[in-house]
Parts: structure tokens; sequence; C-alpha cells
């Protein structure tokens, strides 16, 4: 649920990267902050998207544009913890709208030891509500890409590619899984993660069927991920590989993105197409996959052509400016004063039990419940962040011997920040705590804690009046605190965390950048 507006700053106020430079021109990225393996779905004049939520919960949050550079969240299409939850795939059929959803069990997930599953949901309007998932059948398998065929079936691409045909209604197979496929494949002397052929999405155009494909590998090398297209008059195929795959990719390092891949393919306003996918900003692989949005073109014998080169340049805007009526904020505010629960927009347990959403409530205050003994096992709540710069800071209050704090968070095997338990204050780096620096804090159950992030040099502070600062002995640079050092394809975020006993009340986070403001 999205907190009153008229109580929160705006996204602008608070410095955050903006893609609408509000000239007629934008400037990727279009979200920043990991956004990955975004979904569009075009309905009419509007545009929604989605990205992986992975182990976050509330997720999938739905995002509603109409010019493709300002977008505004309609909520959380997974109110539950439901797994590894990632590269999903949306669609609409007559007068339903889907989701398809793979998902890597966990502790989580209905069945914790099964293999890779895709789930689908479903409502009448994207805000939803939406249905509980169910499970269609398909196992082993990710990357779901849905289609309706010449012959008016529904399958769903796979990667690899496979392919299932789904019955009518769209909620379970009907048929066997079949590979399609095989891929283009770039010379061996390119330097690449892995082949991985991954993300079919499927678009039509003039009695053609485009299969847009990822290969190179996610991460790694930043030349690996790239996109590549074959187009068909069949879903059944054969498929035709583009005369000049890939049609986008990092050529060099040098470039301002990296291990670009994950597109699809769609029409925008007035005709003109587009390209959607995800990168990593070069020196800044801790913001995650950010979204950028690249123009298309297409040549005289219907194949397409990105010509928005390295996107070091503004692009022209989709829409002409002051052709939409309504300016549109992109974004939300971070801050937040805990006035309503905003769980899913920004707010998101990580690695979730079932009834994780327990622990949280209001009391003056955001009352977050003690779970575990340290940060890896307490299922912080994290939040977001894609600037470059940026302070956070919050007021915490300790109750009944907990200890509480703030990060910047990774995953449970990587992150580092400050906690206090009303006695002494923990500093935590690489994951756990610092055996050897005791930091001259007051005994207090009372706290403010303030972490900034410049261009990867964290720096912290800490303060009992919230006025006069103390900088924290330490300074720490989380530049490797990414998905090539710790193997998992998330991002550095803001944290709350409460362990122990007792409970913690936190008041008053405040998110800025101050190279905006």
């Amino acid at each position: 649920m999205i907190a009153n507006m008229e109580t929160l700053p705006t996204a602008l106020s608070e410095g955050q990267r903006r893609a609408d430079r509000g000239d007629g021109t934008y400037f990727n990225p279009v979200f920043a902050a990991d956004h990955p393996d975004p979904a569009i779905l075009r309905d009419g004049d509007d545009y929604y998207l989605t990205f992986s939520s992975f182990e976050s919960s509330p997720g999938l949050i739905i995002w509603h544009s109409r010019d493709l550079l300002n977008w505004q969240p309609l909520g959380p299409a997974l109110k539950d913890p439901l797994g590894n939850v990632f590269a999903v795939d949306m669609c609409k059929v007559d007068d339903t709208y889907y989701i398809y959803i793979p998902v890597i069990p966990t502790a989580a997930s209905p069945d914790p030891t099964a293999p890779p599953m895709i789930y689908v949901i479903h409502a009448k309007s994207m805000a939803g509500p939406w249905s509980e998932p169910v499970n269609i059948g398909v196992a082993g398998h990710i990357d779901p890409g849905h289609v309706v065929g010449e012959d008016g079936h529904r399958y769903l691409f796979l990667s690899g590619v496979s392919r299932v045909r789904l019955t009518a209604d769209g909620l379970a197979t009907d048929g066997e899984i079949e590979h399609v496929y095989d891929g283009w494949r770039y010379p061996d002397e390119w330097i690449t993660e892995a082949y991985a052929l991954e993300g079919p999405k499927l678009t039509q155009r003039d009695g053609w069927f485009y299969l847009t494909t990822a290969v190179g590998g996610t991460s790694g090398p930043p030349t690996g991920h790239m996109v590549t297209v074959a187009r068909s008059r069949s879903v059944h195929g054969p498929w035709e590989e583009h005369p000049r795959n890939p049609i986008i990719r990092t050529w060099a390092e040098e470039e301002p993105w990296w291990s670009k891949g994950h597109a699809t393919l769609f029409e925008g306003p007035d005709g003109q197409w587009w390209s959607i996918y995800h990168g990593y900003e070069n020196g800044f692989a801790t913001l995650g996959r950010q979204v950028l949005l690249e123009p298309i073109e297409w040549d005289d014998d219907g194949w397409p052509r990105a010509v928005g080169g390295d996107l070091s340049e503004p692009l022209r805007s989709p829409i002409a400016l002051g052709s939409l009526e309504g300016e549109q904020e992109h974004g939300i505010a971070l801050s937040d004063n805990f006035s309503r629960l905003r769980l899913g927009i920004p707010w998101s347990f990580h690695a979730p039990s079932v009834d994780e959403q327990q622990r949280i409530s209001l009391d003056d205050g955001l009352v977050l419940q003690s779970s575990g003994t340290n940060p890896s096992d307490s299922s912080p709540l994290t939040s977001t962040a894609g600037d470059r710069h940026y302070e956070i800071s919050v007021e915490l209050e300790l109750v009944d011997g907990a200890q509480g704090g703030l990060l910047l968070y990774y995953s449970d095997r990587l992150y580092c920040g400050m906690g206090h338990d009303g006695v002494k204050m923990t500093s935590y780096r690489a994951g756990r705590a610092i055996p050897y620096w005791r930091e001259p804090v007051p005994a207090t159950r009372n706290m403010h804690l303030k972490i900034e992030n410049n261009n990867n040099i964290v720096t912290m502070y800490y303060s009992a009046d919230g006025l006069e600062w103390t900088r924290h002995g330490l300074r720490f640079n989380v530049a490797g605190y990414n998905t090539n050092t710790a193997d998992e394809l998330l991002s550095l975020r803001p944290a709350l965390f409460a362990t122990g006993s007792g409970h913690v009340k936190f008041r008053n986070y405040n998110y800025r950048s101050p190279d905006r403001v």
C-alpha cells in the first residue's frame, strides 16, 4: 500500500535520478537501482512493467506509465513469499491479465525440495487484486515468454529454448515440453561468462514472429550478455537468424553500460519501436542491473536495428514534449515517516519466512520484532537506492534487549553497517561483525544512525539527538559488494534490522542524494 504522498517528499526533491530531462530528451537509466529482467506489457496507451524480485517480499511490483520514462507503482502482485522469483512475463488475453512466474524453491515455498517451477497469477486489472499463484505444471524450466500463435493457441517459450502449449485459460499446460530453437552462436573468441541461451520474448510485426533471446551470461565479463533476434512466419518455426546478430551488446569495457541483455522489442507511442533491457553501470555494479530504453528502427528487409549507440548521450523522448496531458512524476519517495505501512513499495523483507510480515507493525514509528542473532539470519527490511551518491539515516529505539541497526545489505553473506544493543555498538563489514573494532558509543536505548555512500566509499555516523553527529572511525570501499564477488544477482540496498529479543522502533527514515538536492 502506498503511503499518503502528502506526508512524504517526492523522488525529485530527494535528488533521485530521473531519466526525463524535461526538454524532449532522456538519459538512461530509465529505472535507476536494481530492476532486473524487465517484463513490459502494452495495453492501448498504457504500459506496465515489473521486474525480478528474487527473495524480496512483497514482490513483483507493477509500475505504470504512458510515456515510457515516468513510472508510478500500482502495487505488489505477490503479497506473500513464493520462493526465489525472477524473469517473469506478462500478457493480456481477452479481458484478463496474466503474469507467468518462474520460481526456484526456498524454505518459504510450498515444496522447498521441488525443482524450479512456473506459476501463473491473473487479474482483471493490472492494479489487482491478483489471484493466488497457480502451478501450471512446468518443472525444471525458467524464463517464460508468452505468445498466441497464428493457430490461435497459447504457448510459453522457455529458456533453452523450449516451448509448451497452454490450455485456453492459460492456467495449465496442454502438451509436452519440446525443444524448438538452438540459438545464435557468437564467435568462440568473444569474452563472455557462458553461452546461457535464456530470456525468450516473442513480438509480432508485419506477419512475422520475432524471437528475442539473451546469450553470453548475465554477469562476469562486461562484454558477455547480449541481445539476439530470430524470426519466423509461424510460431512453430523454422527460425531465421538475424544477419547482424547481436543487435545489442557491450563491445568494450570502456562503455558506460555493461552486460546489456534480457530485452523485449515493443511498439511505443506514435509507431516508434523500442527495446527495454537491463545492464550494469560501469563502476557501479553495486547498484545492480538497471533498466535501459533504446530506440529501434526496422530495415527494408524487416530486421530490427538498435540505434541508441553506447547510451552515453541523451536520446529523444518517446513522446514529444508537452503532448501528454498531465505531467507524471517518476518513482516514489524513499524517505518514510512511518505514518503508514509501505510494504512492497519501497520496503520488503529479504529471504522471509512465510509469516515474516507478522514481525512488523506501527506504533509511533515502525515496530520490527527481533529475529535471529545477527543481520545474516534476521531477514532484514530492505529498501532501494539508485544513485551513485546518497545518504540514509534513521532514528531507532531499542526495547527489551533488542539490537537494531542500519545497513547497506547485499545478501546474508555480504553487508556493512552499524548495530546497537543499548550498551555497545557492533560494526559490520564484509558480512560479519568486526571483532577488533570497538566504537566508543555511549550506552543508550535511543540512537540516530546515518550512512553516506559516495561513489562506493561508505562513511558512517551516529548521534544521540540527530543534530550533532560523530563520524564512525572506519570507512569502507564497497565497490566489490556485487554479483561478481558474491555470485548472487542482487544489489547493495539500505536495510533496517532487529535481532536478539524484544523489538526495535524505527522513526524518520530519510534518503537523499546530495549531488542533485
